[in-house]
């Protein structure tokens, strides 16, 4: 990321995959991290100043912790405003908080334990209560709630894609691609790489202003070219199914993710 607050793009990379939405394609995974964190906090900013607050809900795994904790330590993101930020999860695993497998408690460790953003803002899914589900969704209704009519969604979902081409907790032929009256629901079943889900379903992320797929490293390259190939429906490439409905949808790759073959 430049001093100005943007992201520079390198000069030798391969040709940008044909994906939908926009792609920002980086040289090196680092380069696509400081890319998504820029648009993170511009989002913010621009959120507050027009809403007062601004909702962001984050994804687990491996490949976005780097992310999180640059978020914490970096002189460049110290104008995020946390203490204005509704902070969601995407999906979690049906374990406690304190799991090593737990999204939301490796969230915790690096943000909320480091910002200072209001506990009233945190809003963890209880995924190993019976009725996780439902509380999820009584909460995202409540608070988002707030906001007029038409600005009542999320502003920015930090998505990643499994080797499989699932995201968030949505995995290929499994039951929640199918789930379009709820915005949160529990996965179960053979599709579901154990342990059980909990999941933000399509119709509350495609509802988003904004989402952004942080996709990096060789393993995903041919997913991303199946993807740009288009023969594939939701229902076996779940990421397919992202398509924001009067949002952004926006791409983070590096040189490694889009090099195939």
């Amino acid at each position: 990321m430049s001093d100005g607050g943007t992201y520079e793009l390198a000069d030798d990379l391969p040709e940008t995959p044909r994906l939908p939405g926009q792609v920002v394609l980086v040289d090196h995974a680092d380069e696509a991290l400081d890319a998504v964190g820029t648009d993170i906090m511009m989002q913010a900013k621009a959120c507050v100043r027009q809403f007062g607050d601004f909702h962001l809900a984050l994804s687990g795994g491996s490949t976005p912790m780097p992310l999180y904790e640059r978020m914490m330590i970096d002189p460049r993101f110290r104008e995020m405003p946390w203490r204005r930020t509704h902070l969601w999860i995407v999906d979690e695993r049906c374990v406690p908080f304190d799991h090593e497998k737990s999204n939301f408690g490796q969230i915790r460790e690096i943000i909320c334990e480091h910002s200072d953003i209001p506990s009233s803002q945190v809003h963890p899914m209880h995924a190993y209560e019976a009725d996780g589900d439902v509380r999820y969704e009584a909460e995202l209704r409540e608070v988002l709630g707030w906001r007029e009519k038409g600005h009542d969604r999320l502003d920015y979902v930090l998505l990643g894609m499994g080797d499989d081409g699932h995201t968030a907790s949505l995995f290929p032929r499994s039951d929640a691609l199918s789930v379009v009256d709820r915005f949160a629901c529990f996965n179960r079943g053979p599709a579901v790489t154990p342990p059980d889900r909990l999941t933000m379903t399509y119709t509350l992320l495609n509802g988003a202003r904004f989402v952004g797929a942080l996709v990096v490293g060789a393993k995903k390259a041919p997913m991303i070219h199946r993807i740009a190939g288009g023969a594939d429906s939701a229902h076996d490439v779940p990421i397919k199914g992202i398509a924001p409905i009067g949002g952004e949808f926006r791409w983070y790759l590096d040189a490694a993710a889009a090099r195939w073959p």
